[in-house]
């Protein structure tokens, strides 16, 4: 299987050039896309990178469509369309019969999560769907947005196959919750699917029914998150759920039109990094964890997002100064000689760090920061050159 940009980008564990590709614990490394720099690059396309792009949309014509009706497991509701994900954290406590109530073991994935393929699923289809608006932007082949067309109508519209638009079983932990408000970082790649939908708005095969009947159901969405507790309290915590919360919100708020309510979230945004970052540009709740330099990662990258969607509102997120005198800039001054590989990480760190995690951080740094070493950076973490087609 041949090596490509996207599949870095999405995350797949997968075998690739004869090497093993680790699987991460987040598929943060998808790089939100800035639509000026693909119009640049499609004035002068790079046929090389685009030969590569088209061999990966031709990939995706024969995968799936997944929905929530093939996972193995039954949500406590009885009702496959809803989406149910187990926590990955929890295991089985060996002291207890039969292992309940389950218990904490931060950073260690329990392999029982692939009985509930719904995570999985949405994760792969918001990444295709994302790969094949891409290829269809620069080739404008109506078989990538007539794929990506039938994905998303599988999964979201189709009754027979549809989700519906709630999160309450998600992240359950067996013996204490059958949902849990952690549910909702599962569905941050939204906004990534998301993207791959505004590439395809002048496409025939995703019609103007197709997205008005989306953005119904994201609206929908959105007011479960609004109103649900399990929605409200992820809204309200206080480190990376609560900014990815932001992201995907801000990111739905904009597909569905409403403007005065992404100004809000922008707002909202602001004083989470005002009050969740310290003086030294770092996250104490994310040091807190086992793999601290991944989830620091981890919420800059939710950051990053909603700085790229704040540009359409005219707010630029990049260099603002926030009530206590804080700016992005400063969080990723903070990071950068450890995900440039020029320092080393003396956090907590179970698991080896995945650079690819770094890749949007490095790329967006170096277009708006005018970071002279991050193109190195990234060329140490892949040398696929169809990275700047981003």
């Amino acid at each position: 299987m041949k090596r490509t940009l996207f599949a870095i980008l999405s995350c797949c564990a997968a075998v690739c050039e004869g090497r093993a590709q680790m699987q991460l614990l987040s598929k943060s490394d998808i790089v939100k896309i800035d639509p000026a720099v693909l119009k640049t690059h499609r004035r002068r396309p790079d046929e090389a990178a685009i030969q590569r792009l088209k061999a990966e949309g031709d990939g995706l014509l024969s995968w799936g469509p997944v929905s929530v009706m093939q996972k193995d497991g039954m949500p406590p509701s009885g009702d496959k369309h809803d989406y149910m994900s187990i926590a990955p954290y929890f295991w089985p406590d060996p002291s207890k019969p039969g292992g309940l109530p389950y218990i904490n073991r931060d950073g260690d994935v329990n392999p029982e999560v692939k009985q509930y393929q719904d995570k999985d699923h949405i994760v792969d289809l918001c990444s295709n769907v994302y790969t094949l608006g891409l290829a269809w932007y620069f080739t404008r082949d109506e078989k990538y947005a007539k794929k990506a067309a039938e994905l998303v109508r599988v999964w979201f519209l189709d009754t027979a196959t549809r989700m519906n638009p709630n999160l309450n079983y998600g992240q359950a932990v067996k013996g204490v919750t059958p949902g849990r408000q952690y549910g909702l970082i599962e569905t941050r790649n939204f906004i990534f699917l998301i993207d791959g939908l505004d590439l395809l708005q002048t496409s025939r095969s995703f019609t103007a029914a197709d997205h008005a009947a989306l953005q119904g159901w994201f609206k929908t969405f959105r007011t479960w998150m609004y109103t649900n507790p399990l929605g409200v309290a992820e809204m309200h915590g206080g480190n990376n759920h609560s900014v990815w919360f932001d992201a995907q919100d801000l990111s739905m708020a904009l597909y569905v039109g409403d403007t005065s309510d992404a100004r809000r979230i922008i707002a909202r945004a602001e004083g989470r990094l005002d009050t969740q970052m310290n003086t030294d540009g770092l996250f104490p709740e994310e040091l807190k964890r086992t793999t601290s330099l991944h989830y620091s990662v981890f919420i800059l990258n939710a950051f990053y997002v909603i700085a790229q969607l704040s540009e359409g509102l005219g707010t630029d997120f990049w260099t603002l100064k926030t009530a206590g005198g804080k700016t992005l800039r400063q969080a990723f001054d903070a990071l950068q000689s450890y995900i440039e590989q020029t320092k080393e990480w003396t956090g907590p760190q179970i698991h080896p760090f995945n650079f690819h995690d770094a890749v949007p951080i490095l790329l967006r740094s170096r277009q708006h920061y005018g970071c002279q070493t991050c193109g190195d950076a990234i060329k140490k973490i892949t040398d696929d050159p169809m990275i700047d087609l981003l």
